[in-house]
């Protein structure tokens, strides 16, 4: 499970494994063992993978399935902008 999830957001940002690697200051063999399933990151490393990605550790984990999304330093206004636009999208869906 966490394998696929640090492949897939590794992918989407357009790192390749030496990238991810040397932001996370470990080696590519470690990464590559993460995405094969033969290790699993340290708890550390499951933390920074998740501020790194923007997404919850328990999405890594294969917990629950949700994004997150930064919204230190916008207004209420703003915030408030944000949510209209998500309930939007969660509705035109249905």
């Amino acid at each position: 499970m966490i394998s696929e999830s640090i492949k897939s957001l590794r992918q989407r940002k357009n790192f390749t494994q030496a990238d991810l690697a040397r932001n996370l200051n470990v080696t590519r063999s470690s990464v590559n063992a993460w995405e094969m399933g033969i290790s699993i990151p340290s708890t550390q490393m499951i933390t920074e993978l998740s501020l790194m990605f923007g997404v919850s550790s328990d999405y890594l984990l294969g917990i629950k399935h949700n994004s997150t999304i930064d919204i230190s330093g916008l207004t209420d206004k703003e915030v408030g902008i944000l949510v209209e636009l998500i309930n939007t999208f969660k509705e035109n869906r249905r």
